[in-house]
């Protein structure tokens, strides 16, 4: 799988970099931080440290990440990972040169504006189980972008880079909605792999991934759910940040894509497999979320490798 990619952000100019090694610049707002760090040679063990909760997000090349009792993960682009404030990173750049550099941003957050947001939602639209909270979970810290996600920190490098006098208004706004994607992308990674707990909507996504060959209804799902239609739909997308027919094409496109490569499948017998009756609309469909059309998918994955 693989994450929403940022836009390239232009590297520094070569005469006035202050260091190979996490060169850093950085643009400072009212309630955050902006840092673009830039690795030009390969090193290890590099620390960096932030006072403030921080959102990273890789743009070029790959690091290896070592966080506090986590096991070491290898950090790509479009992917993104949280830090709590005050905890080091240690971070290895094993292949970055002078032509392959890795470039990647560090927004760190002022702790009022996130114990306002979690406020705010909690109050205004709390959880459907009373026990249950808005709040970051330290424990979903790596994840890959969403295409919401991946728009939101791409408008916040915009804006804290910019020089318009609204700036820290818009970067206020843009964080706000980005700590609530985050929230919700974390939701749903969590009821993903935790369909057998009580949550009505961890058994739905269970269900709907148990039955990717079915047509799936709205009035099914809510059922399910013991709610209405109106207050099930309502409540998957303010606690996952999809809608539930989003989040069942987006299944059925993670299954059609391993069974592309499977060899001399056809397109069309994927397609009704997976409960569509109409081929082309699950080849748009596909393009649509993909990027690709099956065909070049699966020839894709069908290139033979090169061995070196």
């Amino acid at each position: 799988m693989m994450g929403h990619k940022l836009d390239l952000v232009k590297l520094s100019n070569e005469a006035k970099l202050q260091t190979l090694v996490e060169n850093r610049t950085s643009y400072t707002l009212e309630r955050c931080e902006l840092n673009v760090f830039e690795t030009y040679t390969q090193s290890y063990k590099v620390p960096l440290t932030f006072d403030d909760f921080v959102i990273t997000s890789m743009l070029r090349g790959k690091k290896v990440m070592h966080l506090n009792e986590k096991k070491e993960f290898e950090y790509l682009p479009g992917e993104t990972v949280i830090v709590p404030p005050s905890e080091t990173m240690r971070i290895d750049f094993p292949e970055a040169t002078d032509l392959n550099p890795t470039q990647c941003i560090a927004l760190a957050i002022d702790n009022g504006q996130i114990k306002q947001t979690i406020k705010y939602l909690n109050e205004y639209f709390p959880k459907e189980s009373n026990d249950e909270e808005w709040k970051l979970n330290y424990d979903e810290y790596h994840f890959y972008n969403n295409e919401e996600i991946a728009y939101l920190i791409n408008k916040v490098i915009k804006v804290c880079s910019d020089t318009s006098r609204e700036k820290d208004v818009l970067a206020d706004l843009t964080l706000k909605e980005l700590l609530v994607r985050i929230m919700q992308t974390q939701n749903l990674n969590i009821l993903q792999g935790d369909s057998l707990n009580n949550n009505p909507l961890a058994y739905v996504i269970g269900y709907i991934k148990s039955n990717l060959n079915e047509k799936i209804s709205i009035e099914s799902l809510s059922d399910k759910a013991c709610m209405s239609k109106a207050t099930f739909y309502r409540l998957f997308k303010r606690e996952l940040g999809v809608s539930p027919n989003d989040f069942i094409l987006a299944e059925k496109m993670k299954k059609a894509k391993e069974m592309l490569l499977k060899p001399g499948i056809k397109i069309t017998a994927i397609s009704y497999e997976l409960g569509f009756s109409d081929a082309n609309y699950f080849i748009r469909a596909f393009k649509k979320i993909v990027g690709m059309t099956p065909g070049a998918f699966q020839s894709q994955g069908m290139m033979p490798r090169l061995v070196l």
